[in-house]
């Protein structure tokens, strides 16, 4: 166990003569300081007890203070265990002086991912603190219908102030920041159960999405139990409490059939149907590219007929040879090469290479747009299924079956995890299931 004193820090000592009191905090040779406030005169201090003498004027007060922050310390040490170090139990000591808010620590999370650029992490997670701000808010005298459209109304006001540029993200963001309304203690499985609820009745929202909020709140309780700011004994996520499952829906992609049909279609060349054709066929083509790394494929991302990149996602570099299909289609675009400020695809040519937001919201309003027109190519192909950018993903999959080994979808999928390989790919290997059904029916 840590052992933690209070002394008084000499080599700090004011031009007053006086130095600041703190607690030391030692173990295994390492030592960290954590200040309390208070400075004294070396005439009043006792080094011995860690404590004032009777000649420091209200001794018996900040003697009474010193001794409630050092069983603080020691309470904070023995609670964990023996396992963190000294500079684990300041940290918590510190975080038990300020008392910080549920919205508050959201938001120092949510800056911490603008910050290095997690735009889309950033901001889902800000909204998640909205719609927990509406549930706070749920006046349940008025009807649900009226409850729904006024939710609906503020979060289309918020939308239009954001687009003509009357709220900026970090608009939001200050705005949570000096909520106090929510204490993490408050956040228990009840509160839950009820959140659940108001989610789907009234935001509309469904499993996967209410989850990823579940998934959210569960992240900042388990952060402001590492910072001392909440005690794990309020941990509404343990045990037989509230149980986080991730739910799987059915992944469905194209069969080659209907990729032929979509590889066949005849479409204006430069158009933005061609454009949207060419770039779900090139994802396709390299294993299921995402939408937001393909169009932000650049020309120096290509050496010796071969792609190098690293996934967005996950950070995970890859090369892949250029296939001879997807080398055909590029060969269309190579022609306007120093005009598309050196990417590929033409549709965020106009973001400024500088500003990783801009590249952001042009991806995602380039990717709105291709999804839009995935849905007339669809039509004109007389494909049933729901085609996205994203469905490029799953037809690899589907067409990949059980044909290459885990491993190797595992390399080609950017998969950090050969599990995460295994439960993507059972939703695309039916023969086993198949055969079972056929051996019973077939009589």
């Amino acid at each position: 166990m840590a052992a933690i004193k209070i002394v008084r820090r000499k080599n700090k000592q004011r031009k007053d003569g006086t130095a600041p009191l703190a607690l030391r905090i030692s173990e295994n040779y390492q030592t960290n300081y954590c200040f309390l406030g208070q400075y004294v005169l070396e005439k009043h201090w006792n080094k011995e007890t860690g404590l004032v003498k009777r000649s420091y004027p209200n001794s018996q007060q900040l003697n009474n203070f010193l001794r409630k922050k050092l069983t603080e310390a020691h309470n904070i040490s023995f609670q964990s265990n023996n396992e963190v170090s000294p500079k684990e139990i300041k940290k918590k000591i510190i975080s038990a002086k300020i008392r910080k808010s549920f919205f508050l620590l959201a938001t120092e999370r949510i800056l911490q991912k603008y910050d290095r650029g997690t735009f889309s992490v950033a901001k889902s997670e800000l909204s998640i603190l909205f719609n927990i701000e509406e549930f706070l808010n749920l006046i349940k005298t008025k009807s649900k219908s009226k409850i729904i459209e006024d939710i609906k109304q503020r979060r289309n006001d918020r939308i239009s102030r954001a687009r003509k540029s009357k709220n900026s993200f970090l608009d939001g963001v200050n705005y949570f920041k000096k909520k106090k309304s929510l204490d993490f203690k408050d956040i228990d499985q009840s509160f839950i159960e009820r959140y659940k609820t108001f989610c789907s009745s009234y935001l509309g929202q469904k499993t996967r999405t209410i989850t990823n909020q579940l998934i959210f709140i569960r992240t900042l309780f388990n952060i402001a139990i590492k910072e001392g700011v909440v005690d794990i004994k309020y941990y509404p996520f343990a045990g037989n409490k509230e149980k986080i499952k991730l739910k799987s829906g059915n992944k469905v992609g194209l069969n080659r059939k209907e990729i032929r049909q979509i590889e066949l279609l005849q479409l204006e060349e430069g158009s933005i149907m061609w454009h949207t054709r060419n770039i779900w066929l090139v994802a396709f083509y390299f294993a299921g590219i995402r939408i937001s790394d393909i169009l932000k494929l650049k020309w120096s991302d290509f050496k010796d007929n071969r792609l190098y990149y690293v996934m967005h996602k996950n950070e995970k570099p890859l090369s892949f040879k250029v296939p001879i299909k997807a080398e055909a289609i590029l060969a269309n675009y190579k022609k306007n090469k120093d005009n598309n400020s050196n990417y590929v695809f033409p549709l965020i040519q106009h973001a400024n290479i500088n500003d990783p937001e801009d590249i952001y919201r042009k991806v995602k309003s380039s990717t709105k747009k291709l999804n839009k027109y995935l849905k007339l190519i669809a039509s004109e192909c007389n494909i049933k299924k729901n085609l996205s950018n994203h469905i490029a993903r799953h037809s690899f999959g589907n067409l990949a079956g059980d044909k290459i080994h885990p491993l190797m979808l595992q390399k080609l999928y950017r998969h950090s995890d050969l599990k995460t390989t295994l439960n993507y790919q059972a939703n695309f290997i039916h023969r086993d299931a198949d055969e079972a059904l056929d051996s019973v029916i077939n009589f």
